[in-house]
């Protein structure tokens, strides 16, 4: 086991690992930029070093700078949590010269699966369905329309380098796929340094299956069941739920089959997920694989007894999977909210400032993931996320009722968040009955009294 971690993220997943590395008996090295100095989990880990100004790009995007703290500290290991340079083959490249493990995949893999038509090809040769789209980068609006025409509208414009929802532009007509092609392309350009695009068959409403795997050094290769993430606005998920409500025994074992293969294909070590769409039919289609952890993961920790962060750290050690994790049963039903600092009925505008009040709730079945409290600033500069609340239920009726009356106690105040949103969607007929999918969040709003959309 390593001796010391290095955590090269901030926030409730930067505090989530350092709990992991404690449990473990590892210490834990914080990193931070000056508008995280109050952060949870600077006070929290054994030591922390400030590597540069709040804007990303100054500071938990700087690869030299994380590089230096981590020689500094003589750490024997990089987490990189999520976001930020979780998924860049070249930090875990320069991680692997400077003789730090990275806790995730090899570079190679990144490089593999985080070019989308890369592991679009891969997931094809592994047998695994994937939505009909271009075989290669479509580079000008002429061929984009040609492929368009040849595979029939709606179509989706998506980022090769893309994630998190950016890069990414429906298209129902021509008209809208020249809009959204070039600002796809300009989105990808700004976000991730990469314009490229594909374009692929628009699945309409279907819902999004991710299922979690866990492979270590050994050959061992599991997964750890599904998270529905059909919740979402603008591609960026509000609630989370496992299991899926809407898949049979049948379906989870023929996806769950084929995200175990994609892995052992790949040659994929650690805590991943591979991500689908669904359709109405019962037909899956591959979308993408996160090769590090996800936001969510907690709801599968909860449905399946485990720790994922501690299985990567001991997979990254070299370790085989825990024996509880290779032989785990999913028990109950676990939800999460992703409680962010926006004002969800205003455009989900922005909502940085100080928590004069915060108070998370507690109880049976309730965990809240965080790192801010009372009098905490929240900074302008990040994601918007300020707290996970996760319950858990022996039926999904028990799960939704306690998520209902958790986010009653869920007390913020100082700035807007989306708690009063995600309790009018728990409390919707529709979601109670599991009749929802990708699009049924915008229609939701729309359908909202005094709405800015």
């Amino acid at each position: 086991m390593f001796k010391r971690v290095l955590v090269a993220n901030r926030g409730e997943i930067a505090l989530r690992v350092i709990r992991a590395c404690k449990e473990l008996g590892v210490e834990a090295v914080a990193v931070y930029s000056t508008a995280d100095t109050d952060s949870m989990h600077v006070q929290l880990a054994n030591s922390a070093i400030c590597i540069g100004p709040g804007p990303s790009a100054q500071s938990y995007l700087k690869m030299e700078a994380i590089i230096s703290a981590a020689e500094i500290a003589n750490v024997d290991a990089i987490h990189p949590g999520y976001g930020f340079l979780s998924e860049n083959p070249k930090f875990a490249k320069i991680c692997e010269s400077c003789k730090i493990k990275f806790i995730g995949p090899s570079a190679e893999v990144i490089a593999m699966m985080g070019d989308k038509s890369t592991a679009k090809a891969t997931a094809t040769r592994a047998g695994v369905p994937v939505t009909p789209g271009s075989k290669d980068i479509v580079r000008t609006e002429k061929e984009a329309i040609q492929i368009a025409e040849e595979m029939g509208y709606p179509v989706m414009i998506k980022a090769t380098a893309g994630g998190g929802g950016r890069g990414m532009r429906p298209a129902l007509n021509e008209a809208s796929l020249k809009n959204g092609f070039n600002a796809a392309r300009a989105e990808a350009e700004a976000c991730f340094g990469n314009p490229d695009v594909y374009i692929e068959k628009f699945i309409v409403n279907p819902h999004h299956i991710e299922f979690q795997i866990v492979a270590d050094s050994h050959g061992n290769v599991v997964h750890l069941g599904e998270r529905d993430c059909s919740l979402q606005r603008r591609n960026q998920k509000i609630i989370e739920e496992c299991p899926s409500p809407i898949l049979t025994p049948e379906l989870r074992k023929r996806m769950g089959d084929a995200s175990v293969q994609l892995c052992k294909e790949i040659g994929y070590e650690n805590c991943g997920t591979i991500e689908y769409l669904v359709d109405d039919d019962g037909n899956f289609y591959f979308m993408e694989m996160n090769t590090r952890i996800q936001v969510e993961h907690p709801i599968t920790e909860e449905v399946h007894g485990c720790d994922l962060i501690k299985e990567q750290i001991r997979i990254a050690a070299g370790l085989p999977i825990s024996e509880h994790v290779l032989n785990s049963q999913p028990r109950h039903h676990a939800i999460e909210c992703r409680i962010n600092a926006e004002d969800p009925y205003n455009n989900f505008a922005p909502s940085p400032g100080r928590l004069n009040f915060f108070y998370a709730p507690g109880g049976r079945g309730v965990r809240v993931d965080t790192h801010v409290y009372t009098g905490y600033e929240v900074p302008p500069y990040y994601d918007s996320m300020i707290a996970k609340l996760i319950v858990t239920g022996a039926t999904r009726d028990i799960a939704i009722a306690r998520m209902t009356r958790a986010l009653s106690e869920f007390k913020v105040e100082g700035i807007k968040t989306t708690i009063p949103f995600q309790d009018d969607i728990i409390k919707n007929s529709d979601f109670r009955s599991g009749n929802y999918n990708i699009g049924w969040v915008e229609k939701f709003l729309a359908m909202q009294p005094n709405t800015k959309r």
